[in-house]
């Protein structure tokens, strides 16, 4: 028998042990965790919970919301709700379950609540996050609901009224174009889940049209939304949009637009310089009444004259309201909480700054965090380098910020507190004015002793109008020395692109925790080394939220992140860690390895919506990868089983080019060079013909976890067969992906007596029952894969490995399991020719070729990490 005498032995808590640290699929883990159905919109998960458990009636209702498993599962908002209207609850869920969830049929029963219009439909709302506000626009379409009920039903359920009907565009039209230097974002309003619209862009003296990246659903303004990257500055574009919904084309629109220039208009009658307009202390701009228009800019020079701040000054320079500012070549030291502070400005542009020994030093410190004085109640927080405060349509370039004069605390203490070298909040209360921020080849870094907060940070991080709002893009930065996060994004990101920086030095890198709106966009940054100030990190890219802040898709393209912890990670946001993200081709890997810690991407919640294709993913330590996600077709590049590509990337640098097959170039973003790869160097597409078997006689063979009781084994001279005999489990190290093609063959022998003769595919030396594959024995185990039908002959068994398991392994296990052998009853059994091949009804072709060539195919080289 199995060595597991009881469900309180060490091989239980094992295999919860496993459960928590490795890798976790769409239907159950192949290393045996406990199943997990991706998480849904609270009507789903309630409706579901009503069919697993047969509830058909409101009493019954009333009792399953009062369950651990409902209680536990609800976002914050709709626990509130069902605990106090649970009879409006348990109505609303019947009339869903009754009309095959269809919401149409909800509106009907709100219309029929004359009396309690308002409270039905703040529950409603409650139960459908992500979908609220485009419900709410049905109901607000009824003439029987009135728009007034509607409003204060949508604040109690914390939805934003002003944002339930069709927003504005920038035209009639329904659509907004919001060029940047190198990007422009393209929104189509008025839209339905069902609809896809196709991008194609050139430049206007072009003659060929490039693809672009379709655009993405946005629940929350019921809009179609992306973003073209990798423009040129000042040129002319083209773009034209296919908007089709259920695969018939709806519409072909051709629009323009221009990318801004990279300088702006300057008024020669504004220049000035520093050295003739400054008297010392702070420079107030607002003060002296500089300011341009949208024809001729204002232009301040620095000219050598370092501006230095006043012990009483607020910061070194004031720009306050003056719009059409531009500084260039400044240098600032000092401020008591600002180097630059701009306080509702638009078109503000700061070139060549370098900003030093701002804000307030501690001088008290309570539990590890920093006050004024011993008379202040509050903390030091918030002190920036630069920081225009609710400001819009901005350009930061070529700046150093570094050295202030305080620093954070660390975790220890709790959350951060401490100064930033930039503080965004992009929130103008001129819409046209709102975010547009332009962060581009700045280098911000603290020191190991004195480390920022976060380096970029937001303010009103859980509101739509949080940190960048809308329209931005971060680029070739550097980024340094954090005790919390290296960037936060947090807020509306409602087409925020972060890429091509250098992360480095942070307890996370980049926090996108909630994206309220979106879609985001991370793709082509380093990040390496994280760490605070006592070596301890989370994750390079946070997430979560978007069930109670709801609710916007992040995508993650082609970054390189080599970290101890884990890629991308879930924290919670209001008690909810649910994220949305479209991550791909990316390479993470991590050293550490614990039940939280080593992860390529860390999902506690499995969001239905939620995609992974094609990322290297590698743990050092484990020597496989590791991972929480749905795994789905295509989940991993096949490299990452691959450990010598893992030491070629880790020696890289911040880029690695990698081969990756035409079907995963992401349109505009992925860069290509064609090549012909060497296939061999990818994964090895084999057949039963050509595929050879093991030699056992050049591998390790060793003990598989504790049921290896007798320890005896042999292998022919050939290498190709091992025999184990009495209670025997043995292990050799093997390393692939497991995919739906995966095939085993096998020839087995055995004297008609044992437990358990076959085999497991592991990824460490801890059996997990979904992995093992029984073709003979008495003990009931896992029912799965081939029986043999002979005792004391060799038969040929095959099967479809992948039909049971997916994913990566790195070692095969022999077993033979019989408790009870001993004397001249010992039983053994003989495994040879053992093969693992994909498929031949894998649709790859190879091209002719001599005996002596190695199989090529078509691949593209992508760029991976920074771009030069």
């Amino acid at each position: 028998m199995l060595a597991c005498p009881s469900i309180y032995s060490s091989c239980f808590i094992r295999t919860l042990f496993v459960s928590l640290v490795i890798l976790i699929t769409t239907s159950c883990s192949i290393f045996h965790a406990p199943e997990k159905k991706p998480t849904q919109q609270p009507a789903q998960f309630l409706l579901h919970k009503m069919h697993e458990q047969q509830v058909s009636s409101s009493q019954a209702l009333l009792t399953l919301f009062k369950t651990k498993a409902v209680q536990s599962h609800l976002p914050k908002q709709t626990k509130k709700a069902v605990n106090k209207y649970p009879k409006i609850a348990a109505d609303i869920l019947l009339t869903l379950d009754k009309n095959a969830e269809s919401q149409s049929s909800i509106i009907e029963l709100i219309e029929q609540k004359k009396k309690k219009q308002n409270t039905y439909i703040y529950v409603v709302l409650t139960m459908y996050p992500v979908d609220g506000y485009r419900l709410a626009e049905k109901l607000a379409a009824s003439d029987k609901i009135d728009n007034e009920t509607i409003t204060t039903a949508s604040l109690r359920a914390g939805f934003d009224p002003a944002i339930i009907s069709p927003p504005t565009a920038a035209n009639n039209d329904g659509y907004r174009i919001v060029p940047l230097m190198e990007s422009a974002s393209i929104t189509l309003y008025n839209q339905t889940e069902n609809a896809s619209a196709d991008i194609q862009f050139k430049a206007q003296d072009d003659t060929q049209w490039q693809q672009g990246l379709a655009l993405q659903w946005e629940p929350i303004q019921g809009a179609l939304s992306g973003s073209i990257v990798y423009l040129k500055p000042n040129t002319q574009y083209e773009v034209k949009i296919s908007l089709s919904e259920n695969g018939v084309l709806l519409s072909e629109e051709q629009y323009s637009f221009s990318t801004r220039a990279e300088s702006p208009p300057i008024d020669p009658d504004k220049i000035y310089y520093l050295s003739e307009i400054y008297q010392g202390g702070q420079l107030d701009i607002e003060a002296l009444g500089i300011e341009g228009n949208a024809n001729g800019w204002a232009k301040i020079i620095g000219d050598g004259v370092t501006i230095q701040a006043d012990e009483g000054d607020k910061s070194a320079v004031y720009i306050g309201r003056q719009n059409y500012i531009m500084l260039e070549n400044i240098t600032t030291k000092g401020g008591f909480r600002y180097g630059i502070h701009g306080y509702k400005a638009h078109h503000v542009w700061i070139k060549g700054a370098n900003i030093s020994e701002f804000g307030r030093v501690a001088t008290e410190y309570r539990k590890g965090k920093g006050y004024e004085t011993i008379n202040n109640t509050g903390l030091i927080n918030y002190d920036s380098g630069i920081y225009l405060e609710r400001s819009g349509v901005v350009v930061i370039e070529n700046s150093e910020i570094h050295s202030p004069n305080g620093k954070a605390n660390s975790w220890e203490y709790g959350h951060p507190n401490g100064p930033n070298a930039f503080q965004i909040w992009g929130y103008h209360d001129t819409e046209a004015y709102r975010g547009q921020y332009i962060v581009r080849n700045n280098r911000f870094y603290g020191t190991p002793e004195k480390r920022f907060n976060d380096v970029i940070e937001g303010r009103s991080n859980f509101k739509r109008s949080g940190a960048f709002v809308r329209d931005s893009a971060i680029y070739n930065n550097y980024l340094a020395y954090a005790n919390d996060d290296l960037i936060e994004m947090d807020g509306g990101q409602a087409n925020v692109l972060f890429y091509n920086n250098e992360l480095t030095q942070g307890y996370c890198g980049i926090s996108t925790a909630p994206n309220m709106i979106g879609p985001s966009y991370i793709f082509h940054n380093y990040i390496h080394d994280l760490g605070d100030e006592r070596g301890k990190e989370w994750t390079a890219i946070k997430m979560g939220g978007i069930m109670t802040r709801p609710a916007g898709i992040t995508n993650v393209f082609e970054n390189l992140i080599i970290t101890d912890r884990n890629g991308i990670g879930a924290s919670r946001v209001d008690n909810d860690d649910t994220f949305w993200v479209n991550a791909q081709n990316n390479i993470f890997i991590h050293h550490d390895y614990g039940s939280t810690s080593g992860y390529g991407i860390y999902d506690k919640q499995l969001y239905e919506a939620s995609t992974f294709k094609n990322n290297i993913i590698y743990n050092t330590n484990a020597d496989i990868p590791l991972v929480r996600a749905n795994i789905d077709t295509d989940f991993y590049h096949p490299l990452s089983v691959s450990s010598d590509t893992v030491e070629e990337i880790l020696n890289a640098g911040n880029a690695f080019k990698l081969n990756v097959e035409p079907k995963f170039i992401i349109p505009n973003f992925s860069q290509v060079n064609s090549a012909i790869g060497n296939q061999a160097a990818e994964k090895p597409v084999n057949d039963e013909a050509t595929v050879s078997p093991i030699n056992f006689s050049t591998l390790n063979v060793g003990s598989f976890d504790n049921q290896d009781r007798h320890k005896s084994y042999g292998i022919s001279n050939d290498g190709l067969q091992i025999t184990l005999s009495g209670n025997t489990w043995k292990s050799v190290p093997y390393t692939t992906i497991v995919t739906s093609e995966t095939m085993v063959e096998v020839d087995v022998m055995h004297t008609g007596r044992g437990e358990i003769i076959g085999m497991a595919f592991e990824t460490d030396n801890k059996l997990s029952y979904s992995h093992l594959f029984k073709f003979f024995g008495s003990q009931k185990v896992r029912d799965q894969g081939p029986k043999t039908t002979k005792v004391n002959e060799f038969e040929t068994l095959r099967f479809n490995v992948g039909q049971y398991i997916s994913g990566p392994i790195n070692r095969l296990v022999f077993v033979l399991d019989y408790d009870d052998a001993h004397g001249s009853k010992v039983p053994s059994a003989s495994f040879r020719n053992v093969k693992i091949y994909d498929s031949a009804s894998s649709d790859t072709t190879l091209p002719e070729q001599s005996e002596t060539e190695i199989p090529v195919i078509p691949t593209n080289s992508v760029n991976i990490g920074i771009l030069d």
